[in-house]
């Protein structure tokens, strides 16, 4: 298996403490810790992008752009690009530039997004949002692997002998597709024969397994070989302990803090936007965090892997405030303690020539 960082960039105050970091803080703290990530062995870093709420991954190209250059070796992806809500064109020019910078490091996870209010912001009707990204990434893989391109479509301008520019650095760079919800993002990604990244964050494994099952069927019903259908996962964030009991006496005050801070009550009932796992008992016993023990977290991802057959694992270890310090130090256990099991139980050709 291989192993990526995700930030989001969240900006919200410390759950326990109040305090927030400014912007420019928590920005260091990112390339910091991306770079750590290389310098640790890990296989990508990724940073999100959200326009509403308390998060600073607006532009997570730019972010990209600093990481480029203070990293060598580690790939550098987005989680998700908002696809539905941008300019294809747009961002055809951001992304392949970032490609030729990193020299071919770059790949994209698109999506629709995990935020209500987005669509308003960027003057888009969400009751469109899946025609939305279906057409916008059907003409993305156009603009990337066509010069010349003449399109048509419902929701901007027609191009007439578009050749974007600059190019890729090496061909089309491989996109994703961010599935949390909706069986929309699966039968796209299988459609193209593209590989499927299930946010696996909020909700029970069933709801992601599902997802996963009707890429699998469908990746083979378009055509393709289903040796090549390539799944990631997410996770709902990492906190490790020596022990059991240790993680719960260290973390509960500070989990169960986060849970009430990012509580959504008016999106209550809506998929993929409150946790069910409100305690951090539940979150370690059924939910997709990843908190406990090595041995725990060792044995939560490979029963993720009995279930999703996943190539790669996402973590995440900013989500709860902890300091650049911690983080990397979160890193560091993960690294000696726990990824070298899981390769090993569950290896994995992505990535490799």
């Amino acid at each position: 298996m291989k192993f990526q960082v995700l930030s989001l960039i969240n900006h919200a105050p410390h759950p326990l403490t109040g305090e927030l970091l400014s912007a420019s803080a928590r920005f260091e703290q990112v390339l910091v810790v991306g770079e750590a990530a290389e310098r640790l062995g890990f296989d990508a870093y990724a940073i999100g992008e959200r326009h509403t709420g308390p998060f600073l991954s607006s532009s997570p190209s730019v972010l990209l752009g600093a990481l480029a250059a203070r990293t060598s070796r580690i790939k550098l992806l987005t989680g998700v690009t908002v696809l539905a809500i941008l300019d294809p064109v747009r961002v055809a020019e951001d992304y392949a530039t970032l490609d030729q910078i990193s020299r071919g490091r770059i790949e994209l996870v698109v999506g629709k997004g995990a935020e209500a209010g987005h669509f308003d912001l960027f003057g888009l009707d969400e009751e469109h949002q899946w025609d939305l990204q279906a057409e916008k990434y059907e003409l993305l893989r156009r603009l990337w692997s066509e010069e010349g391109v003449a399109w048509e479509g419902r929701f901007r301008p027609p191009l007439r002998g578009v050749t974007t520019l600059p190019r890729p650095y090496a061909g089309l760079p491989r996109v994703w597709h961010g599935s949390a919800t909706s069986l929309n993002s699966p039968e796209l990604a299988a459609r193209h024969g593209d590989p499927l990244f299930t946010a696996n964050a909020i909700q029970p494994r069933a709801a992601y397994a599902k997802l996963i099952a009707h890429y699998r069927e469908k990746f083979q019903e378009y055509g393709h070989d289903p040796a090549h259908a390539r799944v990631a996962a997410g996770s709902g964030g990492l906190l490790i302990a020596d022990t059991a009991e240790q993680a719960v006496a260290r973390y509960k005050d500070l989990y169960e803090a986060r849970v009430r801070q990012n509580f959504k009550p008016h999106l209550e009932g809506r998929a993929g936007y409150n946790t069910p796992f409100r305690t951090v008992e539940d979150a370690i016993a059924d939910g997709p965090q990843l908190i406990g023990s090595p041995q725990q977290i060792i044995d939560k991802i490979l029963g993720y892997h009995e279930v999703y057959g996943h190539d790669l694992q996402s973590i995440t270890v900013d989500g709860f405030g902890l300091s650049a310090t911690e983080q990397t130090e979160t890193l560091h256990r993960f690294a000696e303690e726990i990824a070298p099991v899981v390769r090993k139980e569950a290896p994995s050709t992505l990535w490799e020539a």
